[in-house]
């Protein structure tokens, strides 16, 4: 890696590993999930995964690089984390809280990331780049945020009724 824009490239090929892999990964989520407004919002985030790999694909294409290429050892890393976690011997409350909490470092994961790229693009004058990952990074936000009200809202206080 030789300057800012490598790195740029660097970025955008690890976003694009880390949303295949996402794409892989939330319908087991899902699927594990047993409170309906954390199945709806990881369904959701699916559909939302699919249009940020899209995504990821134009802004390669506006840079004139290979989206594959570097991969993602950390996203990697998340998901087995949160795999090992659906497979613990857990209350449906415990778990639904426990998937909240490995979705949420994996959004966090994607908003640093979204966000120095999009920072990296806008101050080397690539405005499209910016725009594009931008957008992406508001909806991750968006996203963490709703994961966030989920938990607080109901989810926590079940698994901790649960347990008493």
């Amino acid at each position: 890696m030789k300057d800012l824009t490598d790195l740029l490239y660097h970025e955008i090929q690890v976003l694009y590993d880390a949303e295949k892999l996402l794409l892989a990964a939330i319908p087991r989520m899902a699927e594990k999930a047993k409170d309906p407004d954390l199945k709806a919002a990881l369904l959701v985030h699916l559909e939302e995964t699919k249009v940020h790999k899209d995504r990821l694909e134009q802004v390669a294409d506006l840079l004139d690089i290979n989206p594959d290429g570097d991969k993602s050892p950390s996203m990697k890393g998340l998901i087995a984390e949160s795999e090992k976690v659906m497979h613990k011997d857990a209350t449906p409350e415990a778990l639904d809280a426990a998937l909240i909490c490995g979705a949420q470092k994996v959004e966090h994961y994607e908003i640093a990331g979204y966000g120095t790229a999009a920072h990296i693009a806008l101050g080397l004058g690539y405005d499209e780049v910016h725009r594009i990952l931008y957008k992406t990074l508001q909806e991750e936000q968006a996203t963490d945020t709703k994961l966030n009200n989920l938990a607080k809202g109901a989810i926590n206080r079940k698994a901790a009724q649960a347990e008493a």
